[in-house]
């Protein structure tokens, strides 16, 4: 990944007048900032400037950080994921039809431990909640986003080929070595509070730490965002004049785009919805694919569809032992895994995995 830089402000309280009017070429008098998000590994600010009367400029830009918090950042360092998401706007967001905040100013350091990604402001809008859960409505914008992530990366290999999207086989031994440690945690924090069953599948699957994070993966089919759920998107962006945005590019890979959408039911938008709707919210998948070009059948689509519920279960647990803990962070984390483990025993998940690997 190129591009590095050394001389820009990597946390908020360094972001000065003096230097949004050089990046953003109009004058900025003055500058305040406040936090916004709910991002675990990245910290986001909303910046307002303040410009001369009659200017035209925007009043309001967003930025993102690497995470204040010293374990978050140095698990989101040790897995590039910072330097992945400046590659993605720069590289990969211009050959996509997904709607992603435009980027004024984006800057990495050489050891990918600091980055600034300064945006567009998509606000006013509605911030998706992992824990709440969504409507009918936002399921299925974010539904049709997923297939213009998928449908213009579909086999295409200049995205396919580009180097750093490519899970470097260290980093899949590092995870699959650090597995059974984030299960014992995952074990010792919420034994008395995640559902036995749903414990009993998590036990299960981390004895297949070898399969789930296997380096001979099947080839892969398109870009997958790897972390696609209602924390990562925004809803009724600049009030309302268009649908949604999606953000947090910091796990984006590529593989089976069935990982995505698996875990955005399973793990995102609530049981209740995904069972009611699941079959529907199937069909629009395919039918926004099938629009951009790409057509698929229900069969095509349904094993690598239930191996993906996985990815929300193993995401859940892994994150959970090393990122910060918060309360939200843990209410987070049991929703992604209760939801994950609904979908993965209604459909036999683990079966489809045991199936692969045999």
């Amino acid at each position: 990944m190129g591009g590095y830089m050394e001389a820009f402000p990597s946390q908020p309280e360094a972001v000065s007048a003096e230097w949004l009017s050089d990046v953003l070429g109009f004058q900025v008098e003055h500058v305040r900032w406040e936090p916004i998000g709910t991002g675990q590994v990245g910290d986001s600010a909303r910046f307002t400037l303040g410009i001369p009367d009659g200017s035209s400029a925007p009043a309001t830009v967003a930025g993102k950080f690497p995470a204040a918090d010293e374990t978050s950042r140095a698990t989101a360092a040790m897995f590039g994921l910072y330097a992945k998401e400046v590659s993605f706007y720069r590289d990969i967001a211009p050959q996509l039809d997904v709607r992603v905040p435009d980027v004024h100013f984006s800057g990495l350091a050489q050891n990918g431990g600091e980055f600034i990604l300064l945006f567009e402001d998509l606000g006013p809008c509605r911030g998706g909640n992992q824990i709440i859960g969504c409507d009918l409505a936002d399921a299925q914008a974010a539904i049709r986003q997923g297939a213009a992530i998928h449908a213009p990366s579909w086999h295409n290999r200049q995205i396919l080929d580009t180097d750093w999207l490519v899970t470097r086989p260290e980093v899949s031994a590092q995870i699959r070595a650090l597995y059974p440690q984030a299960q014992a945690v995952w074990r010792d924090r919420y034994a008395d509070t995640l559902e036995p069953e749903y414990m009993q599948l998590c036990e299960e699957v981390a004895e297949y730490t070898a399969s789930v994070f296997r380096d001979d993966q099947p080839a892969p089919i398109s870009l997958v965002h790897g972390d696609f759920r209602l924390d990562n998107m925004l809803f009724d962006i600049k009030g309302g004049a268009e649908p949604i945005a999606v953000l947090d590019w910091q796990t984006v890979t590529i593989g089976n785009p069935m990982t995505d959408i698996g875990y955005f039911l399973g793990c995102g938008i609530g049981h209740d919805l995904r069972t009611e709707h699941e079959d529907r919210l199937l069909d629009l998948w395919l039918s926004e694919m099938g629009r951009r070009g790409v057509q698929l059948s229900r069969n095509d689509i349904w094993d690598d569809y239930r191996r993906g519920a996985l990815h929300g279960l193993t995401t859940a647990v892994f994150s959970a032992a090393f990122v910060e803990r918060t309360e939200r962070g843990d209410a987070n984390f049991l929703s992604m895994a209760r939801g994950a483990c609904s979908l993965a025993l209604e459909h036999d998940s683990l079966g489809a995995l045991k199936g692969e690997s045999t």
